[in-house]
């Protein structure tokens, strides 16, 4: 039984829950306190910024509520799931169904086309390829890329890049939405256009979107914004 379990909390309405987390890593001799008792609740339909000077814990916290990392100690409540009570299998399935990543460097195969890239996700869930290809043009659609679905990477500019990465996070209809950063590797226009675009997933499609950013002028889009510094939060 983990530590997690054993605060007995009873599943909240909250779609992330947090209380008293923290993470560590081992370098060299050198033990490193990346998250320092850190608590949050995040509502269901919120758009969440976290922002921070780089080493403050943003991208740990990121990773430990995306299920790709696990907390070294307290409560960690996501989408109804414990986090740190799932083996890997079951995170697997869990990010399958729960989660979508949006990166800086739109992670996109460069040997598939847009659309290609898009219906990768699904390949997870039991559905056949003309349902897949269905889905992912209606979330290239979303993102008003549908004319360039059979574009590859190459042939795109860095906004087309991102908003088929954005397509390829919302076409499992996730119940999150991980953004790192994504504006970062964006000339300002380009960037501006992305995140009108993840506001209005988040006021139209009532996604819950959690995004670490630097920028300023990006966390602004956000209905909320939390500062991170050493692994806590400030007030």
């Amino acid at each position: 039984m983990t530590e997690a379990s054993t605060l007995n909390h009873p599943i909240s309405k909250a779609i992330i829950n947090i209380e008293k987390l923290s993470k560590s890593y081992q370098r060299g001799e050198e033990l490193v306190q990346v998250l320092d008792n850190l608590s949050l609740t995040v509502k269901e339909g919120e758009f969440t910024a976290l922002m921070g000077p780089s080493g403050s814990g943003k991208t740990t916290l990121l990773n430990l509520i995306a299920g790709i990392d696990k907390a070294g100690s307290g409560y960690l409540e996501v989408a109804g799931s414990i986090l740190n009570e799932l083996n890997e299998s079951e995170l697997t399935k869990w990010r399958a169904r729960h989660v979508g990543f949006v990166f800086q460097f739109y992670n996109l195969l460069p040997v598939l086309s847009a659309l290609e890239n898009v219906a990768l996700p699904l390949s997870l869930l039991p559905m056949s390829r003309r349902e897949r290809y269905e889905r992912a043009r209606f979330a290239l659609d979303i993102v008003g890329l549908g004319e360039r679905a059979n574009h590859f990477p190459a042939q795109l500019s860095g906004g087309q890049e991102q908003r088929v990465a954005i397509a390829r996070a919302v076409v499992t209809d996730p119940t999150i939405i991980i953004a790192d950063e994504p504006t970062g590797d964006l000339d300002r226009r380009s960037a501006s256009e992305i995140m009108v675009l993840m506001q209005r997933l988040n006021q139209e499609l009532k996604k819950t979107i959690v995004m670490v950013t630097h920028d300023q002028a990006a966390a602004g889009y956000a209905g909320r914004i939390l500062h991170l510094d050493k692994g806590r939060l400030l007030d």
